[in-house]
């Protein structure tokens, strides 16, 4: 089977009742994890960005807390599923300013864990590559909205300077 393209399930949707559309969107929440919580975030959160930025702050810090050190590959396993998560935040919400937040938490979070970052290639290359990501979602930014975030991530670089 070949999936439509969107504009043509959009045309569908529009020709659907209200009541059909909702059946729908109920049917695709009860088979992906994934398409329930962008549910929730575009029916609860969508409209208030900076509740949503503070909740995913609240959850990182409490899975940071959650990370199990007893060795290098747990840590880098708990590091990851942490990116999994602001990864499908940013996603869902698809604002540069929530993606600048929550990618400058993480790095923040994790600079400031107990974690070793320096003994573990992985995890070194895993903090550069947000701080390219956070570079590059800066670009897209009005000039004075940069500001702010410019300051956070030079604090970012100087620590990863003193990382390597």
């Amino acid at each position: 089977m070949n999936p439509s393209t969107i504009s043509q399930i959009q045309k569908e949707l529009i020709a659907l009742e209200h009541k059909q559309v909702v059946d729908i969107c109920l049917r695709l929440a009860k088979y992906k994890k994934e398409n329930k919580e962008l549910l929730h975030y575009l029916l609860f959160e969508a409209n208030d960005e900076s509740t949503f930025i503070s909740s995913v702050r609240t959850e990182i810090d409490q899975l940071f807390l959650q990370i199990n050190t007893s060795s290098m590959y747990y840590i880098r396993k708990s590091v990851r599923k942490i990116l999994r998560h602001i990864n499908r935040a940013v996603k869902f919400s698809g604002i540069a300013n929530t993606e600048l937040d929550l990618r400058i938490h993480f790095c923040i979070q994790l600079k400031s864990s107990s974690i070793p970052l320096q003994k573990s290639d992985a995890l070194l290359n895993l903090y550069q590559g947000q701080i390219e990501k956070i570079k590059k979602t800066l670009t897209k930014l009005h000039e004075d909205l940069q500001y702010d975030y410019v300051q956070e991530l030079v604090r970012l670089e100087i620590y990863n300077r003193n990382l390597n």
